[in-house]
């Protein structure tokens, strides 16, 4: 299993490092049998799986059940959690405490926390010198859409550039062990990257980051109606699963399904109830 110490040695060397979104056990056992380096559990399980609108509804327990899931299906991949919306916003006491439960009942390598406010910053050092991993996460931050005016591309003029960059040095001094770059312009993502010591993991932020992630619903284009501009889909299992779906009721409607493969028989007939049909 990856550590701190790898991903960051990944970096140094500049081997990309590779993660992937997933929800549930079926995803996560394939990524890992896929040889992706990291997984994602993240609090976006809302909208992908539980057909929510935003994260918002997104709660603690959600995130738990989910990535025990993950965890059950990927016990040798470093797993990354996101801690949910305003679970960590209303005091420095609730946001340890649930942090912790978080990290402790779920079996993750790391949490995930949204933002570089100056709580943020000291609850990732308090996190830090307590034993738990923090993954930072600027840019486009899902849980803050509705302040940010919707889902648009973050740090496109010099002040709001300089921000983000100054933020992803303060989350690396804060103990951060990695940062996630979403919706980011190419060249900014490259400078915050050549900045800092920890990887970078970019979603929409071009290539230069240490490393990528996109959602494996996505990738495989599974239960998704549309696709971001930064998604590259590689097959459509929508298409696929449709089908064989169809396939399924056509074959139950002209009884060619099931065959005498796929059915169970008494082979001493005496052992048969009488037909009491009228």
């Amino acid at each position: 299993m990856l550590n701190r110490i790898d991903l960051t040695k990944m970096k140094a060397s500049k081997e990309k490092i590779t993660m992937v979104t997933a929800y549930d056990y079926p995803s996560a056992k394939q990524a890992e049998m896929a040889g992706v380096d990291t997984i994602l559990v993240g609090d976006s399980v809302g909208m992908v799986v539980l057909g929510y609108s935003t994260t918002v509804q997104v709660t603690l327990e959600d995130m738990i059940h989910h990535t025990k899931a993950v965890k059950r299906g990927a016990s040798n991949t470093f797993t990354v959690v996101d801690m949910p919306f305003m679970s960590y916003h209303i005091s420095m006491q609730q946001s340890l405490e649930n942090a912790t439960k978080l990290f402790q009942e779920t079996g993750a390598q790391a949490i995930k926390l949204e933002g570089a406010s100056e709580d943020i910053l000291t609850l990732t050092k308090r996190l830090s010198d307590g034993g738990i991993p923090v993954f930072a996460h600027l840019g486009l931050t899902p849980q803050t859409v509705n302040v940010l005016g919707g889902y648009k591309v973050q740090g496109k003029d010099k002040n709001s550039a300089e921000k983000l960059l100054n933020e992803a040095i303060q989350l690396e001094k804060s103990g951060a062990i990695g940062l996630v770059l979403e919706c980011v312009p190419k060249e900014l993502a490259k400078i915050v990257t050549e900045s800092i010591g920890i990887p970078t993991i970019g979603i929409g932020a071009g290539n230069d980051c240490d490393g990528q992630v996109l959602v494996y619903h996505d990738i495989l284009q599974y239960g998704v109606d549309r696709l971001p501009k930064f998604v590259k889909p590689y097959a459509d299992i929508n298409k696929i699963n449709v089908e064989a779906l169809q396939s399924y009721i056509t074959e139950v409607k002209d009884v060619s399904f099931p065959t005498s493969d796929h059915t169970f028989f008494i082979k001493n007939k005496a052992d048969l109830p009488v037909n009491k049909s009228r």
